[in-house]
């Protein structure tokens, strides 16, 4: 039975990272859904939507890059959605009234979706742009994201990530971020991604109508889309800058924040597992959302069981002698910065500190914290 038992967990411990990309490749070869009827862009209105809660030291560099971007003025309106701000950010977006900039702000501090609902109530387009304050947009970035809208089948669209390091210069494509942006490409050919980078993306104005204050908005619309038969889809095209958090170690913590966060809009929408309803998407969410979560227990789980069936066979200890190795390099790049430089093992550092902070968001989750109000990291 352990011996049953260690192939299984093997089995889990794989699904989410190797397993899945196979089934959505074989998926995407196979059937792909079609493009819904085309869509005339031109005479669509944009609203963007700004979040921000104090941000008096980068609310204005923001504003400068928002209204230097390259669309018509006419059907481009700029709104400030402050978490009711207290430190001067909500005065100085009112200097810039006489430009065009609208300040909507939540009286109450309830978390960031919150003063996005507040802004969309308030809103004139047909499509909304959500960006933070730390991502800067290209000048031609809304005219590329627009595009995406002509196919009538998509209710949203993600941009992409870009990491500008403290030496100014933009962090290259890793292994992790290639392999990524290969799933998020799968997912958009099938039934749409599960998650948009919350920092930069851009929705239907009917798609942001039932909007879950508790829930994280890049989360929210994608499944939205996905109740409205449409999807959400990837551009790679249409990229978000910001910089690398100030403080390496304050990275984790963040990674704590959001994984508790998506765990908290599943448990909201538990619906979205059910294929009855949902379709490839279903599979999606549990696939790339659930299962990636309960890797660290399927890898702890393996560890145990491969340590009581190592004398069973050559290939149990082998497979005991590769785990300690494995960890083993990890705990020593953990003190040793200078392997970090070191491509696998570099890897080997990132996917096991990943997997460490998903087993302490899900401790935390389990135990009763969630995360609703929101303070931008330090860039």
């Amino acid at each position: 039975m352990l011996v049953l038992l260690f192939w299984f967990l093997a089995f889990l411990s794989l699904y989410s990272y190797f397993i899945y990309p196979l089934i959505l490749k074989l998926l995407a070869a196979r059937k792909s859904l079609a493009s819904g009827d085309a869509v005339d862009t031109s005479s669509l209105m944009l609203s963007l939507v700004i979040t921000a809660y104090n941000e008096k030291d980068r609310i204005r560099r923001k504003l400068e890059n928002a209204l230097a971007l390259d669309y018509d003025k006419n059907k481009l309106e700029i709104i400030i959605a402050s978490d009711s701000s207290d430190d001067g950010t909500d005065d100085i977006v009112r200097e810039y009234a006489d430009r065009g900039v609208r300040l909507v702000r939540a009286e109450e501090r309830l978390g960031k979706e919150n003063a996005q609902l507040t802004a969309i109530k308030a809103v004139k387009g047909d499509i909304i742009v959500f960006s933070d304050v730390a991502t800067e947009m290209e000048p031609d970035a809304l005219h590329k994201l627009v595009r995406y809208f002509a196919d009538a089948s998509v209710g949203a669209v993600s941009s992409e990530d870009r990491f500008i390091s403290q030496d100014g210069s933009v962090a290259g494509e890793g292994a992790y971020v290639k392999y990524e942006m290969w799933l998020r490409k799968q997912e958009s050919k099938l039934a749409g991604l599960v998650g948009l980078s919350g920092s930069f993306f851009a929705a239907r104005k009917e798609v942001c109508e039932e909007w879950d204050i508790h829930s994280p908005s890049d989360f929210n619309t994608a499944l939205n889309s996905v109740r409205l038969g449409l999807r959400a889809v990837t551009a790679p095209d249409v990229l978000g800058f910001y910089q690398d958090l100030k403080d390496p170690s304050k990275e984790y913590m963040r990674k704590i924040r959001t994984v508790i966060r998506g765990m908290t809009a599943l448990s909201r929408h538990p619906d979205v597992l059910n294929p009855a309803e949902f379709g490839v998407y279903a599979l999606q969410v549990f696939s790339h959302k659930l299962m990636r979560w309960l890797v660290p227990w399927f890898l702890l789980a393996l560890f145990i069981v491969t340590a009581m069936v190592s004398g069973s066979g050559a290939i149990y200890s082998l497979a005991l002698f590769a785990q300690l190795l494995f960890y083993g390099i990890a705990i020593a790049a953990h003190y040793s910065v200078k392997l970090q430089d070191y491509g696998p093992i570099k890897i080997i550092y990132f996917f096991t500190q990943v997997n460490v902070a998903l087993f302490d968001a899900a401790c935390r989750f389990l135990s009763g914290t969630r995360m609703t109000t929101w303070k931008p990291s330090a860039r």
